[in-house]
C-alpha cells in the first residue's frame, strides 16, 4: 500500500466526525504504514483494531501502531508517561514503548504486542474458583501499579480533588440523565454528604489506570489455571485514591459473589470489609468519570433486589 504527499491526517473539532474517521480505516491506514516504514518497522501484515478509541494498527504478532487525534492528546500523554513509568517496576507484562513520534500534530507510540487471551474472551466461562483467583491477582496487581511512585504524573489532569468536586457536583444530574431508578437517586444527597468524609481529596496521590476490566488484561492458560499474563491500555491514568481502582473489577467482575469480591478485596490488601469501606466504594462507583449503573453492575436482576443505596452497596459489595 503506497501513500501519497497529498495525504495528511485531518484536524477534528468533534468526537463523531473522528470516529466516523476511525470507522473506515482506507482512510487511515496508508498514513499508519508510512509511519510505520518511517521507523524500519515490517508492515507486511497489519491488522486493524475496530475497537477502542484510537487509530490502533498491529503490525505483525510482534508491535502496535497507536495514533493519537490532537482532541485526545490527554490519552497520549497518559499512556506515554505510564508505561515509561511502571516499566522494569511490574511482574507482569506492559507494553514498551518501541517508538514516537507526531504525524500532522497527531502524537503517536509504537509499543509491543503482549501474548494471551483476552481477559473479556475468556471470563464469562471460567468456574468460580479459577474467577475468585484472578480476582485474587488482579486485587495484587493494582496494588503493586500503586507501589510505584508517581514522578512527573503526579501533576496529571484532572487533579484527584477536582474530578471528586466537579462529580459531586454533577452526579444527580448525571445519574437522572441516564435513567437511574428513582429509588436509587432518592439516596443520592445522603451518600454524597457521606462521601465528602469518606473520600480522601488531599491524601497522597496513587496511580490510578481507572479500568481493570476484562477488555484491557490478557490471560494465559497452564495445565487448567488460568492467571494474568498482561496489562495495557493506560489511556486514562489519574493520580488519586487508591479504592477508585477497585470499582472496574468490583462491577465488572466481582458481580455480588461473596467469594469473588473477597479475593479481590484480600488481594488488594483489604482484610476487613465493613460498613464504611462499602459506602465509600458506593460512593466512588456514582463518581468515577464512566459511571453508569445500568450498564456496569453485573449482577442478574439488582434492580429488584435492591429498594434503595444502601442495600445497593450490600448487594455489590457482599460479604
Amino acid at each position: 500500500m503506497t501513500i501519497t504527499s497529498s495525504q495528511q491526517l485531518p484536524a477534528f473539532t468533534d468526537a463523531e466526525s473522528f470516529r466516523a474517521f476511525r470507522s473506515d480505516s482506507a482512510q487511515w491506514l496508508p498514513i499508519a504504514l508510512d509511519i510505520a516504514h518511517s521507523h524500519g518497522l515490517d508492515t507486511s501484515a497489519p491488522h486493524v483494531f475496530a475497537t477502542g478509541t484510537n487509530l490502533v494498527v498491529g503490525l505483525g504478532d510482534k508491535l502496535i501502531l497507536k495514533i493519537f487525534p490532537p482532541m485526545l492528546h490527554a490519552q497520549f500523554v497518559s499512556e506515554r508517561g505510564s508505561l515509561t513509568l511502571l516499566a522494569g517496576h511490574l511482574d507482569l507484562p506492559i507494553p514498551e514503548i518501541v517508538a514516537e513520534g507526531t504525524r500532522d500534530g497527531w502524537p503517536y507510540l509504537v509499543i509491543t504486542r503482549l501474548t494471551g487471551t483476552l481477559g473479556s474472551e475468556v471470563w464469562p466461562q471460567l468456574p468460580e474458583d479459577q474467577k475468585e483467583r484472578l480476582l485474587r491477582q488482579i486485587g495484587e496487581t493494582i496494588a503493586s501499579v500503586q507501589r510505584v511512585p508517581l514522578g512527573p504524573l503526579a501533576s496529571i489532569e484532572p487533579r484527584w480533588n477536582d474530578l471528586m468536586r466537579a462529580q459531586m457536583q454533577g452526579c444527580k444530574a448525571r445519574h437522572t440523565r441516564l435513567g437511574l431508578a428513582p429509588k436509587f437517586l432518592k439516596g443520592l444527597d445522603d451518600l454524597l454528604r457521606d462521601a465528602e468524609k469518606l473520600i480522601p481529596m488531599d491524601a497522597p496521590p496513587v496511580f490510578l489506570v481507572g479500568e481493570y476490566i476484562p477488555e484491557n488484561f490478557l490471560l494465559a492458560c497452564d495445565d487448567g489455571e488460568w492467571s494474568l499474563a498482561g496489562l495495557f491500555d493506560f489511556g486514562d491514568v489519574l493520580a488519586g485514591w487508591r479504592d477508585y481502582d477497585l470499582l472496574g473489577p468490583g462491577a465488572f467482575m466481582a458481580a455480588g459473589r461473596p467469594g469473588r469480591v473477597k479475593s479481590l478485596l484480600e488481594g488488594f490488601g483489604y482484610e476487613k470489609l465493613d460498613f464504611t469501606l462499602k459506602r465509600r466504594l458506593m460512593a466512588l462507583m456514582l463518581l468515577h468519570r464512566a459511571s453508569d449503573l445500568n450498564r456496569h453492575i453485573c449482577i442478574e436482576g439488582w434492580q429488584e433486589q435492591a429498594d434503595d443505596l444502601i442495600e445497593l452497596q450490600e448487594l455489590i459489595w457482599a460479604g
